[in-house]
């Protein structure tokens, strides 16, 4: 492939372009081809410094479209390609640097891991024996399709009680993406369920096999295809040509699959550049685990690690906390960050008599910056699980103070949104049972049972005109209208012209409305959100990509459920500590920092589990700007409150120890302080004296 024409000229120049990073972001952005490891701590300018690594790269005749960049959003792929274009641009103007031609096969390859396994996989994948048409189960569908299997082999009917759906996919994912076998999986992480290691294991044989069976794939399938892909002799050269480059964003967040995946891409290293910071790693739920980052110089030799320290973001006092907060980690990636911002007020460590107390605290002052002129959206409030701002939220409702809350049911996760990309699902592949079950359930009449049948039949029909098979069903009394507009909608949209996208969408919305009438609540909202995603559509160019992205990279909400929006258009920020990763306020607030809510009392059963709340809660901590407040309420009584005075006391997180604390400057409210303002010497001579009680006392018998 045509490379762009560089020499010593367009080396200098490019050089040249790097004069805006600090010394430690040139070093990184400017290394060689080997292996490289960039250590970026909170605020660092690492989305900065990896644009400018891909700029760097093209501009000293990279080809941009042999460079894989991963991460793990859209937004983040599209932002940092957009900074990408607009470094390339700036050296364009400046006559520094040709413009790489603006073609589809020359663009940089930038997605998330499961985006482009998709893609990987529709391009190679019949050289393995995967059908390029299957469709992907989000975690729901997965849920439900594990549920159909687990009621097949009849374990929802044992004596003993089973595993919920839910449990069981967390289960297998959690088995498929570590690597790990069942009973260590179970012995580690889901020590309740260890004595059902047989049927769990039956359980998913006959899970897998369903899939195949549909053609279908879910979020796990999607890396373990990819993964084979590259195993294999033929697909993985393939595969492997495609690509000089391979930069991985966020590596602190990848699973052992992922990181698998990357050395098979590059075995040697060479052209491997992977950026994180070890201090974030908070996602091992998600089966994500830090030693991928620690053990990344052994996995590839002669690793350069270059360590990106000066930050940003926050002032000097909030950084002084920060280091010592997360120097308490048993195993890490040294570094210390600094700021030329020398200046700003200490972190507040305030405590707090109750819950009540905490909230009174956080509204005032909360209210007393925004008269200040710092806005409201330029505000935090962080916790550690997502029922801890109950009590906050029924106060700012009060108060008539607007927020927004981060962590809620997702846009795709919504009812009537599922039933519309069921109809699609279907459509696209006739074998997804799942999706056709779903469709099927909304037709009155219809039960579990018989949609079984009716599904069964489309699997057995084949994909040349499938749902001719339900053409000659007689449907129940109850659906005389609806199903034949439900067959004839299908089977127009399974044929050889159904329409564009928009068009498919609007002909499911006409049927799909009286149905959605019948069966939910606050049906004109909803059907508002369904207008929304026919406008969406327009941008995709067919149902495969607007099924697949959409499936991958949901969004997370929709205006339409905002409710009437205020006029000053400014709301308070409310999230949990995960969900505020990545993100940054001028002031934030840290609630609940008790012993059991942070780090969580479920989270602390061996070492590795405390350091990952550590890291979670120096996330929490590196987001503030300019202020930052820690709260912890030192009495808690029991939720729901009963009338009565049953409490108990908490004590202040850990990860404040005596070490850290005299780094905050620290306050108290809500306390009864009997001493006034003034403390106990201005108050006038006592009265009664406690010798006088206790003179009193001894006379009293």
């Amino acid at each position: 492939m045509q490379k762009a024409t560089h020499g010593p000229a367009g080396i200098a120049a490019a050089e040249a372009s790097l004069e805006s990073l600090n010394k430690r972001q040139r070093e990184a952005a400017s290394c060689g081809n080997g292996p490289l490891l960039i250590i970026a701590g909170a605020g660092t300018g690492k989305t900065t410094t990896l644009a400018h690594r891909v700029a760097y790269q093209i501009a000293t005749g990279v080809d941009p479209g042999r460079i894989l960049l991963l991460t793990f959003t859209r937004r983040a792929a599209g932002e940092m390609l957009r900074r990408v274009e607009s470094l390339l641009r700036i050296r364009h103007s400046a006559g520094t640097a040709a413009m790489p031609p603006r073609t589809k096969d020359r663009s940089v390859w930038g997605g998330t891991f499961h985006a482009t396994a998709t893609r990987l996989l529709r391009l190679h994948g019949r050289s393995i024996g995967l059908d390029p048409g299957f469709t992907i189960l989000d975690r729901t569908d997965a849920e439900d399709l594990m549920n159909f299997v687990r009621t097949e082999l009849g374990l929802s009917r044992r004596e003993r009680r089973f595993p919920q759906k839910a449990t069981c996919f967390d289960i297998y994912s959690r088995c498929v993406d570590t690597g790990g076998r069942l009973e260590p999986v179970l012995e580690s992480a889901f020590p309740w369920c260890r004595d059902h290691a047989d049927d769990l294991r039956a359980l998913f044989g006959g899970y897998v096999d369903r899939k195949a069976e549909q053609s279908v794939l879910d979020y796990d399938d999607l890396l373990l295809f990819w993964r084979g892909l590259l195993r294999d002799s033929v697909a993985g050269e393939a595969v492997r040509a495609r690509f000089d480059r391979v930069l991985v964003d966020e590596y602190q967040d990848t699973n052992a699959l992922q990181a698998e995946i990357v050395g098979l891409l590059r075995p040697d290293g060479t052209g491997v550049t992977v950026v994180g910071d070890d201090a974030q790693s908070i996602y091992s739920f998600r089966a994500a685990t830090v030693r991928n980052i620690l053990d990344f110089p052994s996995q590839f030799a002669d690793t350069t690690v270059i360590t990106l320290e000066r930050n940003y973001r926050s002032t000097a006092p909030l950084l002084d906390v920060t280091n010592r907060v997360i120097a308490q980690a048993g195993e890490r990636y040294e570094k210390n960050l600094w700021t030329d911002r020398a200046q700003g007020e200490p972190a507040q460590l305030v405590l707090c008599e109750d819950e009540d107390s905490q909230t009174g605290f956080l509204v005032e002052t909360i209210l007393d910056h925004r008269e200040a002129g710092l806005p409201l959206r330029r505000q935090a409030v962080l916790f550690r699980a997502s029922h801890h701002s109950l009590a906050l939220e029924l106060e700012l409702g009060r108060r008539d103070i607007p927020f927004v809350k981060y962590g809620g049911l997702k846009f795709v996760e919504m009812a009537h949104v599922k039933d519309l990309l069921a109809f699609l699902r279907v459509a696209e592949n006739p074998r997804d049972q799942i999706a056709g079950m779903r469709a099927l359930l909304l037709v009155p009449g219809i039960g579990p049972a018989r949609a079984r049948e009716l599904t069964a039949a489309l699997v057995g029909a084949g994909m040349e005109g499938p749902f001719e098979a339900w053409a000659t069903e007689r449907p129940p009394a109850a659906a005389a209208e609806s199903w034949p507009a439900l067959v004839e909608l299908l089977t127009g949209l399974s044929g050889p012209d159904p329409g564009g996208l928009p068009e498919q969408i609007s002909r499911i919305r006409a049927v799909y409305a009286p149905l959605l009438e019948r069966a939910y609540d606050n049906a004109a909202a909803r059907l508002r959100d369904l207008e929304q995603i026919e406008h969406l559509a327009a941008g995709y160019p067919d149902r495969t990509h607007f099924l697949a992205e959409i499936t991958l990279d949901p969004p997370s909400y929709t205006g339409d459920l905002a409710g009437p929006p205020y006029l000053d258009e400014d709301y308070l920020i409310l999230s949990t500590m995960h969900s505020a990763k990545g993100l940054e306020w001028d002031a934030v607030y840290v609630i609940h920092a008790a012993d059991g809510n942070i780090p969580s009392d479920m989270a602390t059963g061996t070492p590795e589990q405390i350091d990952e709340e550590l890291r979670l809660f120096y996330v929490a901590l590196t987001r503030a700007k300019d202020w930052l407040y820690v709260c912890c309420p030192l009495r808690y009584y029991p939720v729901p409150r009963r009338p009565t005075d049953s409490h108990g006391y908490a004590q202040l997180t850990r990860f404040i120890s005596p070490s850290v604390r005299p780094w905050f400057e620290e306050r108290v409210t809500g306390m009864n302080v009997f001493a006034g303002a003034g403390g106990a010497e201005s108050r006038a001579s006592p009265q009664v004296t406690v010798a006088d009680i206790r003179t009193q006392l001894k006379g009293s018998w």
